[in-house]
């Protein structure tokens, strides 16, 4: 029972660098960025009510309030600026220009915490009242927000750093954050490749040829597709094995940069091919701040009783743990 215990609590809490927090900052800061510069000439059109928009928000949001009421939307934020007399469009610009800025906030380092969450808040608002119009980019970008959220603020390579002259963070604890992003992107890949598996159209290569040939995403010639038509079956079922062998092969250090190295080329395929260039984008950021070969253990203690307290600690009082780190 020591022996397993004590095996639970280096897995758990390794003594880890930040470096993968800078990674997944700054990536998230650049994603943010690019995602509300992308959607500046239509952001007001995209979350309109009353039918004045490409799908009327009452719309989604009435279907989001099925699930749940109690899920962010931007229309709490238009309600809220209508009791101060602002107007739709003016809280819907105003949502834009501080997603815009916080995304510049975090590429700088500066308020880390508050503008993580704020990032987060604003930018699930958006995801769920555009929900009909949304894809697996924004849910990623809000997972990433909501792991940088909580996770031990600021790092190294910050303004906030540099300003308050903050202590350096417990390596353990952020090893422990690194490993639950770990694990959660593992069940990610092997679910979606189970997923792709179990249909005829991966097998049989239908899927991809859809993918690459029905609007928007013909971004290659038809010429072209049609050439390499006869591999597309072959191509299929090498990517249902990557993500369903993802969590085998990517924990291993030996095989680590090879699994990493060709999901990541998956992954800029599908830019190059389809035109997701931030979908393409988040699932690198996620993959590299997760796995990144410059982002392992910090150095091997010569004792577990760090690692013991930490774990204890959060064993006897997980919810109050988690709250102090946040804070």
């Amino acid at each position: 029972m020591t022996t397993a215990r004590q095996r639970l609590n280096e897995f758990l809490f390794p003594a880890s660098s930040d470096t993968w927090l800078i990674v997944l900052r700054v990536g998230l800061a650049i994603q943010v960025i690019l995602c509300t510069l992308s959607l500046r000439s239509d952001w007001n059109y995209l979350f309109r009510a009353n039918g004045n928009g490409i799908i009327s928000r009452d719309l989604t949001e009435a279907i989001l309030n099925v699930d749940s009421p109690i899920i962010p939307r931007v229309g709490w934020l238009v309600a809220i600026g209508a009791y101060f007399g602002l107007s739709e469009e003016t809280v819907l610009w105003t949502v834009w220009i501080a997603l815009f800025f916080t995304g510049w906030l975090l590429l700088l380092g500066l308020f880390c915490r508050i503008t993580a969450v704020t990032a987060w808040l604003l930018h699930l608002c958006a995801v769920k009242s555009a929900g009909l119009m949304t894809y697996g980019m924004d849910n990623f970008t809000t997972l990433g927000l909501f792991y940088l959220a909580i996770a031990p603020l600021p790092n190294h390579y910050s303004l906030d750093r540099w300003i308050w002259k903050s202590k350096n963070q417990d390596p353990h604890l952020l090893g422990f954050f690194r490993r639950v992003l770990q694990v959660h992107v593992c069940i990610i890949y092997f679910f979606s490749g189970l997923a792709k598996s179990t249909g005829a159209g991966w097998w049989n290569g239908t899927s991809l040829w859809r993918s690459l040939r029905l609007p928007p995403y013909d971004v290659l010639p038809s010429q072209l597709v049609v050439t390499f038509a006869p591999v597309l079956p072959a191509m299929g079922i090498a990517v249902c094995l990557l993500e369903i062998c993802y969590p085998i092969f990517i924990w291993p250090n030996k095989t680590r940069f090879i699994w990493l190295l060709v999901i990541c080329g998956m992954h800029i395929a599908i830019a190059v091919t389809m035109g997701l260039y931030l979908f393409a984008l988040i699932m690198i950021v996620l993959n590299l701040a997760a796995f990144g070969p410059w982002a392992g253990r910090k150095q091997r203690d010569t004792t577990n009783l760090a690692v013991q307290k930490v774990s204890l600690r959060f064993v006897r009082n997980p919810v109050r743990s988690l709250i102090g780190i946040i804070s």
